[in-house]
Protein backbone atom coordinates (compact mmCIF):
# COMPACT_ATOMS: atom_id res chain seq x y z
CA UNK A 1 0.00 0.00 0.00
CA UNK A 2 1.35 3.71 -0.30
CA UNK A 3 1.51 6.72 0.94
CA UNK A 4 -1.34 8.14 -1.29
CA UNK A 5 -3.79 5.37 -0.74
CA UNK A 6 -4.74 6.32 3.19
CA UNK A 7 -4.80 9.86 2.16
CA UNK A 8 -7.08 9.10 -0.15
CA UNK A 9 -9.56 6.92 1.90
CA UNK A 10 -9.61 9.63 4.38
CA UNK A 11 -10.88 11.86 1.94
CA UNK A 12 -13.78 9.66 0.38
CA UNK A 13 -14.73 9.19 4.20
CA UNK A 14 -15.02 12.93 4.16
CA UNK A 15 -16.54 13.19 1.29
CA UNK A 16 -19.00 10.13 1.83
CA UNK A 17 -19.78 11.98 5.27
CA UNK A 18 -20.44 15.66 4.20
CA UNK A 19 -22.77 13.64 1.73
CA UNK A 20 -24.54 11.99 3.94
CA UNK A 21 -24.92 14.69 6.54
CA UNK A 22 -26.02 16.82 3.01
CA UNK A 23 -29.58 14.67 3.23
CA UNK A 24 -30.64 16.34 6.61
CA UNK A 25 -33.57 19.06 5.83
CA UNK A 26 -32.02 22.84 5.51
CA UNK A 27 -28.43 21.21 4.76
CA UNK A 28 -27.94 24.20 1.86
CA UNK A 29 -29.50 26.84 4.12
CA UNK A 30 -27.19 26.19 7.03
CA UNK A 31 -24.10 26.03 5.01
CA UNK A 32 -24.58 28.95 3.59
CA UNK A 33 -25.77 30.70 6.44
CA UNK A 34 -22.67 29.58 8.54
CA UNK A 35 -20.55 30.92 6.13
CA UNK A 36 -19.02 34.52 6.14
CA UNK A 37 -18.37 34.34 2.12
CA UNK A 38 -21.41 32.45 1.05
CA UNK A 39 -23.77 35.51 2.78
CA UNK A 40 -21.49 37.56 0.44
CA UNK A 41 -21.89 35.95 -2.27
CA UNK A 42 -25.42 35.33 -1.98
CA UNK A 43 -26.19 38.86 -1.32
CA UNK A 44 -23.83 40.18 -4.12
CA UNK A 45 -26.53 37.42 -6.49
CA UNK A 46 -29.46 38.60 -5.45
CA UNK A 47 -28.86 42.60 -5.36
CA UNK A 48 -27.80 41.77 -9.41
CA UNK A 49 -31.05 39.72 -9.68
CA UNK A 50 -33.05 42.51 -8.03
CA UNK A 51 -31.83 45.28 -10.43
CA UNK A 52 -32.58 42.68 -13.23
CA UNK A 53 -35.85 42.04 -12.47
CA UNK A 54 -36.56 45.84 -12.06
CA UNK A 55 -34.79 46.93 -14.36
CA UNK A 56 -37.73 49.03 -16.59
CA UNK A 57 -38.20 50.56 -13.24
CA UNK A 58 -34.34 51.40 -12.60
CA UNK A 59 -33.30 52.61 -16.05
CA UNK A 60 -33.07 56.15 -15.81
CA UNK A 61 -32.97 56.32 -20.01
CA UNK A 62 -34.62 54.51 -22.46
CA UNK A 63 -31.15 52.30 -22.97
CA UNK A 64 -32.41 52.18 -26.81
CA UNK A 65 -32.58 55.58 -27.41
CA UNK A 66 -29.60 58.34 -28.02
CA UNK A 67 -29.49 60.53 -24.90
CA UNK A 68 -26.58 62.75 -25.03
CA UNK A 69 -23.01 62.90 -26.90
CA UNK A 70 -20.90 60.24 -28.43
CA UNK A 71 -18.66 59.09 -25.61
CA UNK A 72 -19.40 61.84 -23.39
CA UNK A 73 -18.00 61.46 -19.98
CA UNK A 74 -19.25 60.39 -16.97
CA UNK A 75 -21.36 63.44 -15.26
CA UNK A 76 -24.25 64.13 -13.24
CA UNK A 77 -26.73 63.58 -16.40
CA UNK A 78 -25.17 60.45 -17.10
CA UNK A 79 -23.55 59.06 -14.09
CA UNK A 80 -21.39 56.18 -16.11
CA UNK A 81 -21.17 58.46 -19.42
CA UNK A 82 -22.52 57.23 -22.72
CA UNK A 83 -21.63 54.66 -25.63
CA UNK A 84 -20.27 55.09 -28.95
CA UNK A 85 -24.41 55.61 -29.71
CA UNK A 86 -25.08 58.29 -27.19
CA UNK A 87 -26.56 55.74 -25.28
CA UNK A 88 -26.40 56.31 -21.71
CA UNK A 89 -24.56 53.38 -19.92
CA UNK A 90 -25.91 53.00 -16.89
CA UNK A 91 -29.60 52.30 -18.61
CA UNK A 92 -27.36 50.40 -20.85
CA UNK A 93 -25.83 48.02 -17.93
CA UNK A 94 -29.11 47.75 -16.15
CA UNK A 95 -30.85 46.61 -19.06
CA UNK A 96 -28.00 44.06 -19.91
CA UNK A 97 -28.14 42.53 -16.55
CA UNK A 98 -31.69 40.78 -17.36
CA UNK A 99 -29.74 38.65 -20.49
CA UNK A 100 -26.53 37.88 -19.29
CA UNK A 101 -28.47 36.45 -15.60
CA UNK A 102 -31.53 34.85 -17.98
CA UNK A 103 -28.19 33.45 -20.14
CA UNK A 104 -26.66 32.29 -16.73
CA UNK A 105 -29.50 30.75 -15.17
CA UNK A 106 -31.40 29.24 -17.93
CA UNK A 107 -28.13 27.52 -19.27
CA UNK A 108 -26.90 26.36 -15.99
CA UNK A 109 -30.89 24.64 -15.52
CA UNK A 110 -30.12 22.85 -19.36
CA UNK A 111 -26.44 22.11 -18.47
CA UNK A 112 -27.38 20.57 -15.01
CA UNK A 113 -30.18 18.60 -16.25
CA UNK A 114 -28.28 17.00 -18.98
CA UNK A 115 -25.30 15.72 -16.90
CA UNK A 116 -27.55 15.50 -13.55
CA UNK A 117 -29.68 12.92 -15.91
CA UNK A 118 -26.46 11.32 -17.36
CA UNK A 119 -24.87 11.13 -14.03
CA UNK A 120 -27.55 9.15 -12.31
CA UNK A 121 -28.24 7.07 -15.06
CA UNK A 122 -24.63 6.30 -15.70
CA UNK A 123 -23.75 5.65 -11.95
CA UNK A 124 -26.87 3.60 -10.67
CA UNK A 125 -27.18 1.24 -13.84
CA UNK A 126 -23.53 0.80 -14.38
CA UNK A 127 -22.43 -2.15 -16.86
CA UNK A 128 -23.20 -1.08 -20.83
CA UNK A 129 -25.29 1.79 -19.62
CA UNK A 130 -22.32 3.40 -17.80
CA UNK A 131 -19.80 2.76 -20.72
CA UNK A 132 -21.95 3.95 -23.18
CA UNK A 133 -22.67 7.13 -21.68
CA UNK A 134 -19.15 7.52 -19.82
CA UNK A 135 -17.82 7.10 -23.87
CA UNK A 136 -20.23 9.87 -24.86
CA UNK A 137 -19.42 11.96 -22.06
CA UNK A 138 -15.81 11.42 -22.76
CA UNK A 139 -16.02 12.44 -26.76
CA UNK A 140 -18.25 15.63 -25.75
CA UNK A 141 -15.70 16.65 -23.18
CA UNK A 142 -12.67 16.53 -25.43
CA UNK A 143 -14.29 18.99 -28.13
CA UNK A 144 -12.82 22.50 -27.61
CA UNK A 145 -15.47 24.97 -26.31
CA UNK A 146 -15.25 28.17 -28.19
CA UNK A 147 -14.71 25.89 -31.87
CA UNK A 148 -18.08 24.65 -30.76
CA UNK A 149 -19.50 27.13 -29.87
CA UNK A 150 -18.26 29.52 -33.19
CA UNK A 151 -19.82 26.79 -35.26
CA UNK A 152 -22.64 26.09 -33.80
CA UNK A 153 -23.67 29.75 -33.77
CA UNK A 154 -22.75 30.12 -37.24
CA UNK A 155 -25.20 27.07 -38.20
CA UNK A 156 -27.95 27.74 -35.81
CA UNK A 157 -28.09 30.91 -35.74
CA UNK A 158 -27.61 33.93 -33.07
CA UNK A 159 -30.66 33.98 -31.49
CA UNK A 160 -30.62 34.23 -27.66
CA UNK A 161 -32.32 30.65 -27.30
CA UNK A 162 -29.64 29.34 -29.08
CA UNK A 163 -26.75 30.48 -27.79
CA UNK A 164 -28.33 29.44 -24.24
CA UNK A 165 -29.09 25.28 -25.95
CA UNK A 166 -25.26 25.85 -26.99
CA UNK A 167 -23.91 26.80 -23.80
CA UNK A 168 -26.03 24.20 -21.95
CA UNK A 169 -25.43 21.08 -24.16
CA UNK A 170 -21.48 21.76 -24.10
CA UNK A 171 -20.58 22.50 -19.97
CA UNK A 172 -23.06 19.54 -18.64
CA UNK A 173 -20.34 16.79 -18.99
CA UNK A 174 -18.39 17.69 -15.93
CA UNK A 175 -21.77 17.71 -13.83
CA UNK A 176 -22.51 14.22 -15.51
CA UNK A 177 -18.68 12.40 -14.19
CA UNK A 178 -18.93 14.63 -10.45
CA UNK A 179 -22.43 13.07 -10.09
CA UNK A 180 -21.61 9.83 -11.63
CA UNK A 181 -19.15 9.17 -8.97
CA UNK A 182 -20.97 10.15 -5.77
CA UNK A 183 -24.16 7.98 -7.25
CA UNK A 184 -21.80 4.67 -7.89
CA UNK A 185 -20.72 5.48 -3.78
CA UNK A 186 -24.21 5.97 -2.94
CA UNK A 187 -26.25 3.10 -4.53
CA UNK A 188 -23.81 0.84 -2.64
CA UNK A 189 -24.55 2.02 1.19
CA UNK A 190 -26.98 -0.10 3.16
CA UNK A 191 -29.80 1.67 3.15
CA UNK A 192 -30.03 1.54 -0.47
CA UNK A 193 -29.11 -2.86 -0.83
CA UNK A 194 -31.80 -3.05 1.89
CA UNK A 195 -34.91 -0.99 0.33
CA UNK A 196 -33.62 -2.91 -2.80
CA UNK A 197 -34.06 -6.24 -0.86
CA UNK A 198 -37.27 -5.29 0.16
CA UNK A 199 -38.54 -4.98 -3.42
CA UNK A 200 -37.81 -1.12 -4.10
CA UNK A 201 -38.11 -0.38 -7.76
CA UNK A 202 -35.38 1.62 -9.48
CA UNK A 203 -37.64 4.76 -9.69
CA UNK A 204 -38.17 4.84 -6.06
CA UNK A 205 -34.25 4.36 -5.11
CA UNK A 206 -33.38 6.50 -7.82
CA UNK A 207 -36.01 9.44 -6.11
CA UNK A 208 -36.22 8.51 -2.94
CA UNK A 209 -32.67 7.50 -1.55
CA UNK A 210 -30.25 8.12 -4.21
CA UNK A 211 -31.37 11.84 -5.52
CA UNK A 212 -32.29 13.33 -2.04
CA UNK A 213 -28.24 12.91 -1.15
CA UNK A 214 -26.54 13.97 -4.51
CA UNK A 215 -29.04 16.81 -4.66
CA UNK A 216 -27.27 19.39 -2.78
CA UNK A 217 -23.63 18.75 -4.66
CA UNK A 218 -26.07 19.42 -8.12
CA UNK A 219 -27.22 22.90 -6.29
CA UNK A 220 -23.06 23.67 -5.66
CA UNK A 221 -22.54 22.34 -9.32
CA UNK A 222 -25.74 24.55 -10.65
CA UNK A 223 -24.55 27.92 -9.02
CA UNK A 224 -21.00 27.26 -10.12
CA UNK A 225 -22.30 26.72 -13.50
CA UNK A 226 -24.54 29.87 -13.59
CA UNK A 227 -21.09 31.98 -13.33
CA UNK A 228 -19.37 29.54 -16.10
CA UNK A 229 -22.89 30.45 -18.73
CA UNK A 230 -22.54 34.07 -18.36
CA UNK A 231 -19.28 33.95 -18.73
CA UNK A 232 -19.27 32.10 -22.06
CA UNK A 233 -22.04 34.37 -23.18
CA UNK A 234 -20.04 37.25 -22.44
CA UNK A 235 -17.27 36.13 -24.58
CA UNK A 236 -19.62 34.82 -27.28
CA UNK A 237 -21.33 38.22 -27.40
CA UNK A 238 -17.64 39.60 -27.15
CA UNK A 239 -16.51 37.48 -30.54
CA UNK A 240 -19.66 38.67 -32.31
CA UNK A 241 -21.75 35.52 -32.16
CA UNK A 242 -24.14 36.98 -29.64
CA UNK A 243 -28.12 38.04 -30.63
CA UNK A 244 -27.76 41.13 -32.16
CA UNK A 245 -31.25 42.48 -30.85
CA UNK A 246 -30.97 41.69 -27.63
CA UNK A 247 -28.54 43.97 -24.82
CA UNK A 248 -25.94 41.72 -22.57
CA UNK A 249 -22.89 42.52 -21.25
CA UNK A 250 -21.18 41.17 -23.31
CA UNK A 251 -22.27 42.75 -26.22
CA UNK A 252 -21.88 46.17 -24.16
CA UNK A 253 -17.97 45.11 -23.75
CA UNK A 254 -17.80 44.36 -27.84
CA UNK A 255 -19.66 47.59 -28.86
CA UNK A 256 -17.34 49.46 -27.06
CA UNK A 257 -14.18 47.93 -28.95
CA UNK A 258 -15.70 47.94 -32.90
CA UNK A 259 -16.71 51.43 -31.67
CA UNK A 260 -13.04 52.38 -30.61
CA UNK A 261 -13.61 52.81 -26.88
CA UNK A 262 -10.04 52.34 -26.34
CA UNK A 263 -8.82 54.63 -28.75
CA UNK A 264 -11.11 57.34 -27.54
CA UNK A 265 -10.19 57.01 -24.26
CA UNK A 266 -13.79 55.93 -23.18
CA UNK A 267 -12.91 53.80 -20.43
CA UNK A 268 -16.37 53.69 -18.99
CA UNK A 269 -17.41 52.04 -22.18
CA UNK A 270 -15.71 49.19 -21.35
CA UNK A 271 -15.11 49.06 -17.66
CA UNK A 272 -18.20 48.77 -15.80
CA UNK A 273 -19.84 45.83 -17.79
CA UNK A 274 -16.38 43.88 -17.29
CA UNK A 275 -16.73 44.56 -13.31
CA UNK A 276 -20.43 43.54 -13.81
CA UNK A 277 -19.53 40.27 -14.98
CA UNK A 278 -16.63 39.70 -12.46
CA UNK A 279 -18.76 40.61 -9.56
CA UNK A 280 -21.12 38.01 -10.40
CA UNK A 281 -18.97 35.24 -11.54
CA UNK A 282 -17.09 36.21 -8.72
CA UNK A 283 -20.12 35.47 -6.62
CA UNK A 284 -21.32 32.43 -7.99
CA UNK A 285 -18.24 30.98 -7.33
CA UNK A 286 -18.32 31.81 -2.91
CA UNK A 287 -21.94 30.22 -2.91
CA UNK A 288 -20.63 27.16 -4.71
CA UNK A 289 -17.52 26.57 -3.13
CA UNK A 290 -18.64 27.10 0.20
CA UNK A 291 -21.06 24.30 -0.67
CA UNK A 292 -18.56 21.91 -1.69
CA UNK A 293 -16.56 22.71 1.36
CA UNK A 294 -19.65 21.68 3.80
CA UNK A 295 -20.18 18.48 1.50
CA UNK A 296 -16.30 17.68 1.97
CA UNK A 297 -14.72 19.37 4.97
CA UNK A 298 -11.36 18.71 3.95
CA UNK A 299 -11.61 20.62 0.92
CA UNK A 300 -12.14 23.74 3.64
CA UNK A 301 -9.42 22.89 5.75
CA UNK A 302 -6.91 22.25 2.56
CA UNK A 303 -7.40 25.42 1.43
CA UNK A 304 -7.73 27.44 4.78
CA UNK A 305 -4.86 25.29 6.56
CA UNK A 306 -2.18 28.48 5.99
CA UNK A 307 -4.37 30.80 8.25
CA UNK A 308 -5.69 28.52 10.52
CA UNK A 309 -2.23 27.74 12.00
CA UNK A 310 0.28 29.93 14.05
CA UNK A 311 3.95 30.33 14.69
CA UNK A 312 5.02 30.18 18.11
CA UNK A 313 8.25 32.39 19.16
CA UNK A 314 10.65 31.23 21.49
CA UNK A 315 8.86 33.56 24.56
CA UNK A 316 5.75 31.15 24.32
CA UNK A 317 3.83 33.51 22.73
CA UNK A 318 1.77 33.01 19.35
CA UNK A 319 2.80 35.19 16.65
CA UNK A 320 1.09 36.75 13.87
CA UNK A 321 -1.26 34.75 11.39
Amino acid sequence: MSLIEPLQAADEDALAEGIARSSRPGFVRTAIAGNRAALVGLAILAFFVFVAVFAPFLEPYDPTAKTGPVYDPPSSAHWLGTDDGGGDMLSLLIAGSRVSLAVGFIAALVAILIGGTVGILSGYFGGKTDTVLMRFTDYMLVIPDIPLMIIAAALFGRNLKNIIVIIGIIYWTSTARLIRAQVKSVRERVYVKRAQALGAGNRRLVFKHVLPQVAPLLIANTVLMIALAIFAETFISFLGLGDPSTISWGRLIENAFTGEATINNAWWAIVPPGVCVTIVILACTMIGQSVEDALNPRLAVGHLSVRRFRVRTLDGKAGAE
